[in-house]
């Protein structure tokens, strides 16, 4: 780990050192990371951004140029510590975690949890070359087309359909890639994508300047219309439910379920009970297997089921626990899903399946 702060560095160490296969070293700026490196390649780099000599951002294209290793950003929710952190995600980064807040203890159990969980995704992710973002072409105003979806909530349409994604680790890049695909009179789209609280709105707005649909941070009881993404907020649960002819959304605390908060399974869960054949799951990059039986649920009750392929992901894990459990009507690579999305969506929900698929 790479952290200026010898407090950080110990409850860092005591977090991760008693965890069955994982050793640990410590760095108090990236120079001195650098040093260490030169003797023992780490498998995993975990990364604060904000350090003396050189910044995290710096330490990280350097090492992503010269010799890629898989980087976890520990970052704290400070203002400024937020636009970075996404950075960093762009710049090669696979995962996002909060720093610890010490003297909460419930607090600090789940971050340990959640910190272990990152940096076991992070050992087994598969690091691609970066390719540049592609520059959407706006009017000359510089700014996406406005369009009656993406206008006056008076004029926006309820979605007959609702598309529900789950990603964790490599997600972020993943989601930006997917939502760009789509039309503003997309489906309504919700979303859950593992990432820590603050982040997941400053995420959502950037995705809003570069795609044509709507993208924001879910609030409790927005509607799910056509041209808008919901994202979770982060360390907040995200359920749909109908209400009247209209689909809304309820953001509310609750406990880590499959070690997750949001988690994927609540929400897929939600869809299935709420929209049935009227939806279309899609579960993407990400360790472990959230979205996995709620993605089985969503399945049984009609709805159609995407997943990402091994050969697209950064980590296989939630996709291929979703295929296991039989959740899957079909594996596609990262660049087919938003086509195949729309073309589920325009048609007629599947008969429900009793069983196992």
């Amino acid at each position: 780990m790479v952290d200026d702060s010898a407090v950080v560095r110990q409850v860092l160490t005591s977090i991760l050192s008693p965890t069955r296969g994982m050793t640990v070293a410590a760095a108090a700026d990236p120079l001195i990371a650098m040093e260490k490196m030169k003797r023992i390649r780490p498998d995993v780099i975990l990364l604060d951004l904000e350090m003396p000599r050189m910044d995290g951002l710096s330490f990280l294209r350097k090492v992503m140029a010269e010799d890629p290793i898989p980087v976890v950003v520990c970052s704290g929710l400070a203002g400024p510590g937020t636009e970075a952190g996404l950075r960093a995600l762009e710049e090669g980064a696979v995962e996002i975690v909060t720093k610890p807040k010490l003297g909460v203890k419930g607090f600090l159990e789940e971050s340990a949890t959640i910190l272990v969980d990152a940096v076991r995704a992070a050992a087994h992710a598969r690091l691609r070359t970066r390719r540049p973002h592609p520059r959407p072409t706006f009017p000359p105003s510089g700014r996406p087309p406005v369009s009656p979806a993406a206008g006056s909530a008076a004029l926006r349409v309820t979605t007959d359909k609702v598309v529900a994604i789950g990603a964790s680790t490599g997600g972020t890049e993943a989601l930006r890639e997917l939502l760009q695909g789509l039309p503003p009179d997309a489906p309504g789209v919700v979303i859950v994508q593992h990432m820590p609280e603050v982040f997941t709105r400053a995420f959502a707005d950037r995705l809003a300047r570069i795609c044509r649909v709507e993208v924001k941070e879910a609030a409790d009881g927005d509607r799910v219309i056509e041209g808008r993404a919901l994202i979770a907020p982060g360390n907040r649960h995200l359920r749909l439910h109908r209400s009247g002819a209209h689909y809304a959304v309820e953001v509310a605390d609750g406990p880590l379920v499959c070690r997750h908060r949001p988690s994927v399974d609540v929400l897929f869960r939600s869809v299935a009970q709420s929209a049935g054949p009227n939806a279309v799951g899609v579960i993407l990059t990400g360790m472990g297997s959230d979205g996995a039986e709620g993605l089985l649920e969503m399945r049984r009750a009609g709805a159609a089921t995407l997943a990402q392929d091994e050969a697209t992901c950064v980590v296989f894990g939630m996709p291929r626990e979703a295929i296991a459990a039989g959740a899957v009507d079909e594996v596609l690579p990262l660049p087919r899903i938003a086509a195949a999305m729309l073309e589920r969506a325009a048609k007629k929900g599947h008969p429900r399946i009793r069983g196992r698929a």
